[in-house]
């Protein structure tokens, strides 16, 4: 064994009970996850947009950024229901780089897990007090979902983790929606049985327990293109797309079938200003057929105060440091277009 044991990390109970969210925010959060469970269960066409910076790297601008979000969403509110995109884990292709605030929560300092795990609850906890909107993570760690589950009202499962045995089992015992990202490849039918397991009960081992589940109804696939054998970005999004993973989606008899799309990724082919004219062709799409209208819930929009993303040694306040992002005034711009559309 080479393993060199730093620290011992909290248990998720002691650090949700030194800082608890409190009963007002309880029933805020409990009304919003209400509200979300509704569009997925197809009783009512609001449109979920998952929408935030790439990865949360500053609490403060991830604070900022999520007010703005609070007083666009109290003008569309009718429409569309915006859940914060704070994400806090980040994957690696390669395992190099930075891995996200859950490792590395101050830039100029090595990584600390420990300290990393804090700093996420805290900066999760202050955007609902101060936004009250309950925000989305990707679950890249599905051991760390218990340090937040109190604060979630969305999980992604990202391209990298869907074929993992352990995500699909953790997310079949979440009662909130969980979003299956096709993989790389493109691999439909991968993405749909990830989606199968999550939807079946299971007992597994989690975090040193026994645990059993009863299926979560509500997980569901997201669409962020595809990379083929050359590099080249393959998107699945166009209308053809669209309506061809519906039938094949539909013969599963899977509970809610709902399809959010990322309109970033290899959909984009990673060119971040063209997700507004991705989001307003799905929306199109939408129109001319009925079975999308029903099945495509929303989006996932990487956004943040300033478009575009840096080295994390410029330092530019709201600016991603990992993938590049839409800048304020175009999501703002864009999240009214869209529930003009709905």
């Amino acid at each position: 064994m080479s393993f060199e044991y730093l620290q011992q990390i909290p248990r998720p109970k002691e650090m949700r009970e030194a800082t608890p969210l409190s009963k007002e925010l309880s029933e805020i959060k409990k009304k919003r996850d209400k509200e979300i469970y509704d569009v997925f269960a197809g009783k009512n066409g609001k449109l979920v947009l998952i929408i935030g910076p790439c990865s949360a790297h500053d609490e403060d601008a991830v604070a900022e950024y999520i007010s703005r979000l609070a007083k666009v969403q109290d003008d569309v509110k009718e429409k569309v229901i915006l859940v914060p995109r704070i994400y806090t884990n980040k994957p690696r292709t390669t395992g190099i780089g930075y891995k996200g605030m859950a490792h590395q929560p101050d830039l100029e300092k090595e990584p600390n897990i420990v300290e990393g795990i804090k700093a996420i609850r805290r900066m999760h906890l202050r955007a609902i007090e101060e936004s009250h909107l309950p925000a989305a993570d990707e679950m890249l760690y599905p051991g760390n979902y218990p340090y937040l589950e109190d604060l979630l009202s969305y999980v992604a499962i990202g391209a990298r983790s869907v074929e993992n045995q352990q995500h699909r089992l953790t997310a079949s015992g979440l009662d909130i929606p969980v979003g299956m990202k096709n993989p790389t490849s493109g691999d439909m039918e991968v993405m749909l049985n990830s989606v199968q397991a999550a939807q079946a009960p299971h007992v597994f081992s989690y975090n040193g327990w026994e645990v059993k589940t009863a299926g979560n109804p509500l997980a569901h696939c997201v669409l962020r293109g595809a990379v083929n054998q050359h590099g080249q970005c393959i998107p699945n999004y166009h209308y053809e797309d669209l309506i061809r993973f519906a039938e094949v989606y539909g013969k599963r008899t899977l509970s809610n079938p709902a399809i959010i799309v990322d309109t970033n990724h290899a959909n984009s082919d990673k060119q971040y200003a063209e997700q507004p004219r991705i989001a307003l062709e799905i929306m199109q799409s939408r129109q001319h057929s009925t079975v999308l209208q029903r099945m495509i819930k929303g989006f996932m929009i990487e956004s943040y105060i300033e478009g575009g993303s840096q080295k994390v040694s410029n330092g530019v306040y709201g600016k991603s440091i990992t993938d590049p992002c839409l800048g304020w005034k175009d999501s703002e711009k864009l999240i009214r277009d869209l529930a003009g559309m709905v």
